[in-house]
Formats: C-alpha cells, sequence, structure tokens
C-alpha cells in the first residue's frame, strides 16, 4: 500500500526489501453486489474480507487450522462507495501458547484520483486447532522493525485488557441510571435464520467467523432501522469473542433488539445462536453496534429514547450506559495518538484499566524506539536524548548487581523512591496490586522558588514471557480529592517509567525513560546540556540503594514481595 505509515519495510543486508513472513494482503473492488441501499460498502462484507485475510495470516504462522476467538473494538473511520478499491494488511503482532494476535488495517484506494485513506483497524485473536499430535505450541514471533517491536510489545497489553473486560462492566452497572422514554424496545426486535451452505463455510468446514458477523450486522442494521425509520450507519462494533464453532448444515438463528439509544447514537445487541435437528441452541457469538443517522450535510441526527423490556431488557439498557461510557474512555484515552492524549487524565475506578494502558503502552513505544542519542556518561551511567515532533525524550541507563524481579520490587515501590533521589519528598495513596496512586512533591530547582507536586499513577507489569521487560510506567492523572496548592506548583509528567531487563541471574540492566514536559526540562536540562551531571550521581544512588537491599527482600516470603 502506498504511503501507509503503519507498514514498515526495510532492506535487508543482502539488498532485498523485508517483509513479514506472516503478512497477508487482500485487494478487493467494490461491485453493486457488495454495496448496502446507499451504495457504499455493507459493513458485514467487510468483516468477511477482514477475517478471511486475518484468518490467512495466522494460519501462515502457525502452519495448521486457525479459528477466529474474539475480535477487539472496530471503529469505522470512513465509508466506501462502489468502484473504490478495499486493500487490507493482516499479520501476527504475538504469538502466545496457542493463540494469537492478528493486526488488520484495512484502507481505501480511489482509482482515478491515486489517493488513499485509512478506513479502519482492528485486532483480532486466533486460536490453532488442535491436531492429531494434540495441542498446538505456536512458535514465537520475531519483530523486525521498530514497528513490528511495538506491536509486539502492545499486544501483550491488549491481552490483558480483554481478560477484564467484562470486570469492568460489572463494576459500572450500579452507577448507571435509567431514562423514561416513549418508545418501547420490543418493537425494534428481530429475529432471522439462516442455513449454514459450503460457500459459508472455510476449508475446515466452519462457519466462517466474518460470514457469521456479516450476518449480525444484517439483523443489527434492521433493528436500527425500526427505531429510527431511517437508514442507520454502523460506526463501530464492540470487543466480542466467539462462544463456539458452527458447522455446514447448522441453522443460525440471529436475533437483535435495540438495547439503548442516545442523544446521537443507539447501541443494537446482537445474539446469535445455532442448532442442527432437534439440538439445543447453541450460543455462537453475542455482539454489540453502534449506530448513528446522518442526515444530507453527513451530520448526526437526534434520535428517540428507547424504554427497556422488563427484566432482561432493562438489564441490557443498563450495561449499554456502562458500554457507551467504556467507549468513550477507550476513545479519549486509549485510541488517540499520544500527542492528542490530554496530560493529566482525570482518573476513577471505571476508567483505571484504559489509563493503566495508556500509560504502559506509552512507555513501551518510546522503548521502542531505536533513534537515541548518546549525550553524556559517567560511572557507567548514560544519558540519551531523542527530539522528535517537537518533542524531547531522554532516557538514563545502567546495570546493577541485583537480579531482576528484586530491582522490579525495589523501584515500584515509590514511598523508597527519596531514599535514592532528591527529588522525592512525599508519596501517598494505595489503588491496587497493579496500578497505585501517588502525590510526589519535589523541590524547587531555584533559590526560594516553589516547589512543584504530581499526581502519578504507577502502573507495575511482569514479563509475559522471557522476551518482556519488568515495567514500572508513570504518567500524570487528577484527582478530585487532592487539587494544587497554594505551596507549590502543579507539575505534569505524559509518560516515564523504568524498564527491567534481566541479563543473567545476577545482573539487570535498568533504563529511566521520561517524555520531557516543562515541569521537568528544569531538573534534567542542564545535564542534557552537558553543564551537570547531577543525573549521575541520582542513578549512582540508586544502584547502591538496589545493592544495600537486596539481601533484605529476598528474605521476605513470596506474598510478601
Amino acid at each position: 500500500i502506498k504511503s501507509n505509515p503503519d507498514i514498515t519495510n526495510f532492506w535487508t543486508e543482502n539488498d532485498e526489501v523485508y517483509r513479514n513472513p506472516t503478512e497477508v494482503k487482500m485487494s478487493q473492488i467494490v461491485l453493486p453486489c457488495h454495496a448496502n441501499h446507499c451504495g457504499e460498502l455493507s459493513v458485514g462484507q467487510l468483516l468477511k474480507w477482514m477475517d478471511s485475510t486475518a484468518c490467512l495470516s495466522a494460519e501462515r504462522h502457525a502452519g495448521c487450522s486457525c479459528i477466529t476467538a474474539s475480535v477487539d473494538d472496530i471503529h469505522f473511520e470512513h465509508t466506501i462507495g462502489v468502484g473504490k478499491v478495499v486493500n487490507i494488511i493482516a499479520k501476527v503482532n504475538r504469538a502466545f501458547t496457542s493463540s494469537m494476535e492478528v493486526g488488520i488495517l484495512v484502507n481505501c484506494e480511489d482509482l482515478y484520483t491515486d489517493r488513499q485513506w485509512k478506513v479502519c483497524h482492528a485486532f483480532a485473536t486466533f486460536v490453532a486447532r488442535r491436531t492429531e499430535a494434540g495441542k498446538v505450541q505456536l512458535k514465537q514471533v520475531l519483530p523486525h522493525t521498530q514497528m513490528e517491536q511495538m506491536e509486539y510489545s502492545l499486544a501483550a497489553e491488549r491481552r490483558r485488557m480483554r481478560l477484564i473486560h467484562a470486570e469492568i462492566i460489572t463494576d459500572l452497572l450500579s452507577k448507571c441510571q435509567e431514562y423514561q422514554d416513549a418508545v418501547p424496545a420490543e418493537r425494534t426486535r428481530v429475529e432471522s435464520v439462516e442455513l449454514v451452505l459450503p460457500p459459508h463455510a472455510n476449508h475446515q468446514v466452519s462457519t466462517f467467523g466474518g460470514q457469521i458477523m456479516a450476518w449480525m450486522e444484517n439483523v443489527a442494521t434492521i433493528a436500527a432501522s425500526r427505531l429510527c425509520h431511517a437508514h442507520p450507519t454502523l460506526r463501530s462494533i464492540d470487543m466480542f469473542h466467539f462462544r463456539g464453532p458452527s458447522h455446514i448444515g447448522d441453522r443460525l438463528v440471529l436475533k437483535a433488539i435495540v438495547n439503548n439509544s442516545f442523544k446521537h447514537s443507539m447501541e443494537v445487541g446482537v445474539c446469535a445462536e445455532a442448532y442442527k435437528g432437534g439440538e439445543p441452541l447453541r450460543h455462537i457469538n453475542s455482539a454489540f453496534m453502534t449506530f448513528e443517522v446522518l442526515d444530507s450535510d453527513r451530520k448526526a441526527c437526534t434520535l428517540p429514547r428507547i424504554r427497556p423490556e422488563p427484566v432482561d431488557g432493562k438489564r441490557r439498557y443498563l450495561e449499554a450506559v456502562a458500554r457507551k461510557k467504556i467507549r468513550l474512555d477507550r476513545k479519549y484515552i486509549i485510541s488517540c495518538k499520544q500527542t492528542e492524549v490530554p496530560v493529566s487524565v482525570p482518573w476513577d475506578p471505571s476508567n483505571q484499566m484504559y489509563l493503566s494502558y495508556n500509560n504502559v503502552s506509552a512507555l513501551k513505544l518510546m522503548d521502542a524506539r531505536n533513534n537515541w542519542v548518546l549525550t553524556f556518561e559517567k560511572n557507567k551511567v548514560r544519558l540519551y536524548t531523542l527530539e522528535e515532533n517537537h518533542m524531547l525524550c531522554f532516557k538514563v541507563e545502567m546495570h546493577v548487581s541485583v537480579p531482576a524481579e528484586q530491582t522490579f520490587h525495589l523501584l515500584s515501590d515509590l514511598s523508597r523512591r527519596k531514599e535514592w533521589d532528591r527529588h522525592y519528598e512525599l508519596v501517598i495513596n494505595q489503588a491496587d496490586e497493579d496500578d497505585t496512586l501517588y502525590r510526589v512533591v519535589t523541590p524547587s530547582v531555584t533559590k526560594g522558588g516553589k516547589g512543584q507536586d504530581f499526581i502519578l499513577l504507577a502502573s507495575r507489569r511482569k514479563p509475559c514471557d522471557a522476551r518482556d521487560p519488568y515495567l514500572i510506567a508513570l504518567r500524570s492523572v487528577t484527582l478530585p480529592t487532592h487539587p494544587p496548592t497554594e505551596n507549590s506548583t502543579r507539575g505534569e509528567v505524559l509518560s516515564a517509567g523504568f524498564t527491567i531487563w534481566e541479563e543473567s541471574s545476577t545482573v539487570t540492566k535498568i533504563t529511566y525513560y521520561n517524555q520531557a514536559t516543562p515541569g521537568v526540562l528544569p531538573y534534567i536540562s542542564t545535564d542534557i546540556a552537558g553543564l551537570s551531571s547531577s543525573f549521575s550521581s541520582t542513578f549512582s544512588a540508586c544502584s547502591h540503594f538496589l545493592e544495600a537491599n537486596k539481601d533484605s527482600l529476598a528474605a521476605l516470603p513470596h506474598s510478601a514481595q
């Protein structure tokens, strides 16, 4: 694909263009038979193409048959008209034991103007099917480019977020309030049945995941149309999981209903169940799709409210409110580029998972960059800088003779940081096991000036496997319980933290990163200019602190660590 920043090729030593071995490309011209009533590519058809491309990529890596297990949120940025070309690229970002994450990028191409634009990107999880020899153990993905290294590293964090998604919904339900509206939800109910025929199945005689998604999108669109009496536009699909397979000969029962409507959008819940003969229904999949109705100027119209059905309808109604809150958090915190995310995002328990994801992801992105410049070195402590897009980042690197896990536990307790860093004076507030909130007070760098305080979210991560480091990520957040005070200036940390790599059983490489903000620059500007080496003294003190405390930590029971 031309001018595509998401796919990076480079020349190898043999003067050959490198291409990811798992990469699969599909190009399709949009014909009238692929289009909906508006002359635009049906989202169901697009989902089928995306699923097929991703499945082929997964099978190329696994060397065996694979099935779609889940798909993360998909946000459609543009529609695609008849006559345009759809270009889809899929590649495996990371493999775990028997599952793998596949990244999917969709672009649209206008053949007459040679213009291209991004439509959406998605992450799907595929599982390798058992062979006669038993459960498949997938080989590891070996990232070669900087972009591949970033996606490999972030895949572990996205996997963690998928596993906790259901818990977030449960936590939010008690905080939702119901609107009193006039349109009964039962008026939007749709039920349809499809017979699974050979053209609907893959080479494993299982129904294509993309085909199931296409059928689900069809009944969801009908349900949305019954509420608004217009042609709705699908804007996003929430993360969903396939709960079981469907095969040729199955009858697939598809049910859809509008769960809730908001000012400019509505959520439609869709369920797919399968049966054959007299068998009981098997739950195949559930999904939640968000629709808008656009006027002639492509502006979102105001929608009527929904009155939920008793019992299950009310539960779906409240869950839709919770999911809308999650979508906003994800769009606000996760989906934005790092430079678009406000520095201090308000923290509360409902968005803790997404702030934590953003916190760790930002640190991993800095760690994956490879164009750092060595600025200063003293006492085996190195200071590097990176200036990119009008933003300055720096990192400090050193080695210590302390095991990596002990280093991680000592550095992740910010309450002890004042023992080796004079800038840290006060730390308060505990959140949970992986994420902790701190108020850090630092003295002024100028005589008689005000000190600074920071409200920091510290997110800890242990390695997913041997190719991951220990991580301690830091970023600023705001807390209503801790507003700025007159005695100090509120500082901001956009992204900072430690990566801790185990180089041997006794030697650890520690790298501290910071994406400099105006509040941080005064503390390190003289070091970067080469006029001071205070960073060397600080991190030498850190090394002495770790050495002095490694034995006391090792003596503690594992649970205490």
